[in-house]
């Protein structure tokens, strides 16, 4: 009995009609029960919840740790000093300065920004009665030579109070044990959360330490299971990736904190209210591209109202002009070419991976379709050239504005083509025969010589 091999062709293609099956119902599956697969991914993100925050944390102290640990080694073999356990040590150290800038970087923003967020909550909740009549107050007085629509808008804030009121005594205190219940429950998962942190923190340190182990290893599995030139293919693509990820979400994180503290500045200058608790605000949600100034300044807009209705426009027209210097001066002078998408295609991964992911699938969806398209790109270039076609898009563009040049078909491109490849072949053999013909001359010439 003749043993089936791995090469086996019609081996392989069973496997590959197998798996091909398998993925189809899957996908069907994912399609139809689509909220038991949401189901279970939040259930493996809680499982997994500790790895995850550890993950994160070490990926982005990766640089700090890789420049401490580089100048640490450097440093103790400078000259001819040598250490026994250089590296180790040169680890350690690293390992302590990132952890300590971590520590720095959360009990600095705790220390700042809490006690002042605290502040600005507590002085909305008195503030926002008065703040409410005092609008209401504006509304009367700018709409006094307008008796129908003044009627009609305190006819509308009216039933909104009572509304209120309503829903205070009816539903809001007969439902207080369910709320006390609902939030211990929250108390809870706070708690949890703070636990998953801590833990977190000492996956950081054991990923900062095998992080190389870890990418060696998975170097050989690659390699054992590859040939050459797709490990090299994977290794480029991992490096890419890597590239994209860090550069986009490092960058952003500086260009929101930037963003934030130019917010906190000029509305110091002006003397607006809700100074930090609003530059809190538009730092945070500036991460979001693109929507993300104008998530953040509907809130804060509605608070400065309550307080005085000019300087909410007047924030309104802050945000409008902070944005379009984010946007096209401090973005691209941090961000660069991180992702190489047009503004369409932007748009595109944050409103699809928001809509998939909420939040986060807005913020990381940016350098996934980056990535993403940057492969497609590649792929679809190589079987151009395989085919003998231009990879340059605007080749392929049909000018219906008669704006330039008639841009030439593909068929002629290839007629084109053809006529300079026998064109090629016609010089050549030409040269080819002048060659043999000079040759010949030559071999006379000799002869006639010798007689």
């Amino acid at each position: 009995m003749r043993r089936i091999k791995l090469e086996d062709k019609h081996y392989q293609w069973g496997l590959t009609a197998f798996l091909v099956i398998i993925c189809g119902a899957l996908f069907i599956f994912g399609v139809y029960r689509f909220h038991v697969v949401q189901d279970f991914i939040s259930l493996c993100g809680n499982i997994l919840a500790p790895f995850i925050y550890g993950l994160v944390m070490a990926y982005l102290l990766c640089p700090i740790y890789n420049a401490t640990v580089r100048e640490t080694y450097h440093l103790l073999n400078k000259g001819d000093r040598h250490f026994t356990h250089d590296m180790a040590i040169s680890k350690v150290i690293g390992t302590v300065i990132s952890m300590l800038v971590l520590l720095v970087v959360i009990i600095g923003v705790a220390w700042m920004v809490i006690p002042g967020l605290i502040d600005s909550i507590v002085k909305v909740v008195d503030v926002l009665p008065a703040g409410m009549q005092k609008f209401q107050i504006w509304i009367d007085h700018k709409m006094a030579n307008l008796p129908v629509a003044q009627s009609r808008i305190n006819a509308i804030l009216e039933e909104t109070s009572d509304q209120i009121m309503d829903f205070a005594k009816n539903t809001l205190l007969p439902r207080t044990g369910t709320m006390a219940a609902r939030l211990s429950g929250t108390l809870l998962g706070a708690i949890g959360v703070l636990f998953d942190f801590v833990i977190g923190f000492i996956i950081c340190v054991y990923f900062l330490n095998i992080k190389d182990t870890l990418s060696a290893q998975m170097k050989k599995i690659i390699i054992a299971n590859t040939k050459e030139s797709t490990a090299e293919e994977i290794f480029a693509g991992a490096e890419f990736t890597n590239k994209t990820f860090g550069g986009f979400i490092s960058g952003k994180l500086i260009d929101s904190a930037i963003i934030g503290i130019i917010c906190f500045i000029v509305m110091s200058i002006f003397g607006w209210e809700y100074t930090l608790l609003i530059s809190c605000i538009i730092g945070i949600t500036n991460i979001i591209p693109f929507f993300g100034p104008f998530i953040g300044a509907i809130p804060s807009a509605l608070l400065l109202l309550m307080v005085n209705p000019w300087h909410a426009l007047y924030f309104i027209v802050f945000v409008i002009v902070l944005q379009q210097f984010d946007g096209n001066i401090l973005g691209p002078k941090i961000l660069g070419e991180t992702t190489g998408l047009a503004s369409f295609w932007v748009l595109f991964a944050i409103l699809v991976g928001g809509g998939l992911f909420g939040p986060i699938g807005m913020v990381l969806g940016v350098p996934v379709f980056a990535v993403l398209y940057t492969y497609g790109t590649r792929v679809l270039n190589k079987k151009l050239k395989r085919k003998g076609f231009s990879t340059d898009t605007s080749d392929y563009k049909v000018d219906k504005y008669r704006t330039k040049p008639h841009t030439k078909t593909l068929k002629e491109r290839r007629e084109e083509k053809r006529q300079r490849k026998a064109d090629q072949k016609a010089k050549r053999q030409k040269e080819i025969a002048e060659e043999h013909a000079t040759t010949e001359e030559s071999e006379q010439t000799n002869e006639h010589t010798e007689d």
